[in-house]
């Protein structure tokens, strides 16, 4: 695996991004926006999942945050994978990391369970579905934030 994450780190635009302070703080821009999109997003969501504001229904509640927080999920996966990249080996070997990816994917993967099984309006879905989506939709996300700000102060 060290092969291929050295290998990452050297391809051309790789390396580009890793030397140029202003696309570099650019990518770095664009993954802060699109993380608070994304939570910015999906916790209002998970929330209303949880039973809060009960006088607006699930159906406009989740047109217009899922997609929201759809659009901030793929561009946070896009950039911070280019972020990734021009330190693969370094970042591959944090805990925070690698736990804060198991996050991601937990937290995307529900969202996009609960969407496949009962579509757009997840109002139809069982309480207890709603609740549970809720609940880790939180924990998941707010998780991956505080540990992808903590990779800034672990290892080297």
């Amino acid at each position: 695996m060290e092969a291929f994450f050295a290998a990452l780190e050297s391809i051309g635009f790789v390396e580009a991004l890793r030397f140029s302070r202003w696309t570099y703080a650019a990518v770095n821009t664009t993954h802060i926006f699109a993380i608070a999109l994304l939570v910015g997003s999906a916790l209002p969501l998970s929330l209303r999942l949880l039973g809060l504001w009960p006088t607006i229904t699930h159906a406009h509640v989740a047109r217009i945050l899922s997609t929201t927080a759809g659009v901030g999920l793929v561009l946070a996966v896009m950039s911070g994978f280019l972020l990734f990249a021009t330190r693969a080996s370094e970042y591959a070997d944090l805990a925070v990391f690698q736990i804060k990816l198991v996050l991601v994917l937990i937290g995307g993967g529900s969202a996009i369970l609960m969407h496949l099984r009962y579509g757009w309006d997840i109002g139809r879905a069982p309480r207890l579905a709603l609740r549970r989506a809720g609940v880790v939709s939180v924990l998941a996300w707010t998780g991956a934030l505080i540990l992808g700000r903590l990779i800034a102060f672990v290892g080297d």
